[in-house]
């Protein structure tokens, strides 16, 4: 991932030498096992745990000779260890070193998400609360429904993120497994127990049936599941950046002392880390196809995913920690405008209460064809008006108040109860603590 949208936390897992710092982990664990089992002498472990080490830049040149990073790393190892080195590696194939090294940086990368996606929805949860009773215009195909709050909005953020942080648990255990079974599974050359044994030491999981390799549905499922996690976030970034807009501008992002938002325009304000975060999304979405394309390998293993993970798995987890980690601090900052939204909601004379009305005039025994024709008539006049000129916040209940047919039906007590902003959202309370589990 390119610099401008990595974090030095999360990046530092994945550079090479990161790498062949979690072989030799992998490799000495292995080590320790077999010496405790009495299968290599426990004076040849204490030298290799002495002497082993490895150069990035020798593993490399090694490399270009024998065109086998395994193989290359081993030389390198064996060159500081000397003869002792005959017992690193003993038993296994590239494949144990490299899954059971990569579900360590899984894991490791993981925890690092983890925060992220618990910062993400503490701060949901933070602006939620606070915002809980600022009454706001909900809106259904773009167009102005019935009043809801913005706390509301950001409620149902927040448990779509409480959803992702129990996915990204069970993704990450799903796929951080080893395995030291061999070149195609079998442990033809070491027991099961030690590859369990290795796995514990190291605080991993293990594959209880593997071929040559950690069945890629474990890895599949995780870059899914990131690529879940961003396409929440794109989808709240959506909703800011519509909110943003300067006909709406009921939030905005944090703009800095001395920030500028155009080239051309010296008065833009423009909601862009929002459209970054939809902009990256994209892309992690496509790390999700190549974890898919990489389940189909040939017999007990080919190289094809091998490429392939070698990119999108540091990529992936980069990224979508960039992007945690830059929404949260969006949602922190974000600039909230309760009395442009509580215009807004006015903004169509009391359409929004048409619904309630509706159903008042049904209760008091009007068919709900009738009863619907009744408040169109008027809501459609509003309307009207309403695209070519401001009208009143009660433009509609006036309306209603004088229409004989509707009076006939419910008092002026009735007829005002229907549109009482209080009365539409006298539930949010018992929302907000069937969601957080708070006193209601």
């Amino acid at each position: 991932m390119i610099e401008r949208y990595s974090r030095p936390e999360m990046a530092k897992l994945w550079t090479e030498a990161a790498r062949y710092a979690r072989w030799l982990e992998v490799e000495l664990a292995v080590c320790d096992v077999l010496a405790e089992r009495g299968v290599i002498p426990p004076k040849a472990v204490e030298t290799i745990r002495r002497k082993a080490d490895f150069d990035p830049a020798r593993v490399a040149e090694i490399e270009r000779e024998v065109r086998h990073d395994v193989i290359a790393f081993l030389t390198n190892v064996a060159e500081n260890v000397g003869p002792d080195s005959r017992y690193v590696h003993f038993g296994m194939t590239s494949s144990d070193v490299l899954d059971t090294a990569l579900a360590l940086q899984i894991r490791d990368a993981g925890r690092v998400l983890q925060e992220g996606v618990a910062r993400v929805e503490a701060a949901l949860v933070a602006r939620a609360r606070e915002h809980r009773h600022t009454p706001t215009v909900g809106r259904t195909h773009g167009v102005h429904g019935e009043p809801t709050t913005f706390g509301l909005k950001l409620l149902v953020f927040a448990q779509e993120m409480g959803r992702n942080r129990v996915r990204l648990d069970r993704a990450l255990a799903e796929a951080a497994v080893g395995k030291i079974s061999g070149a195609v599974g079998t442990f033809a050359h070491l027991e099961p127990a030690v590859e369990e044994a290795v796995c514990a030491r190291l605080g991993i999981g293990f594959e209880p049936a593997a071929t040559q390799v950690v069945q890629r549905d474990r890895h599949a499922q995780l870059l899914s599941t990131l690529a879940l996690v961003a396409s929440s976030l794109d989808k709240f970034a959506v909703e800011f950046r519509h909110l943003a807009r300067t006909e709406v501008r009921e939030v905005e992002e944090e703009f800095g002392r001395g920030q500028k938002g155009s080239s051309a325009m010296p008065h833009k304000r423009n909601p862009w880390r929002f459209e970054n975060v939809s902009g990256l999304a994209r892309v992690m979405r496509g790390y999700a196809v190549a974890g898919l394309e990489n389940l189909a390998l040939w017999h007990e293993r080919d190289m094809s995913n091998s490429s392939v993970e070698r990119i999108v798995l540091p990529d992936a987890c980069t990224l979508l920690d960039f992007l945690l980690q830059r929404f949260a601090g969006l949602v922190e900052g974000l600039v909230v405008f309760p009395e442009r939204m509580r215009r807004n909601l006015e903004l169509t004379g009391g359409l929004v209460y048409s619904g309630t009305l509706l159903l008042e005039l049904a209760r008091k025994g009007l068919t709900r064809e009738d009863a619907y024709a009744l408040v169109q008539g008027h809501a459609m006049e509003i309307w009207r008006q309403a695209a070519e000129e401001p009208v009143a916040p009660d433009a509609l209940l006036t309306r209603v108040l004088a229409d004989g047919e509707i009076s006939k039906v419910l008092s002026r007590e009735e007829i005002e109860r229907a549109f009482s902003l209080e009365v539409a959202l006298r539930h949010v309370d018992a929302i907000f603590a069937r969601a957080l589990g708070e006193d209601s």
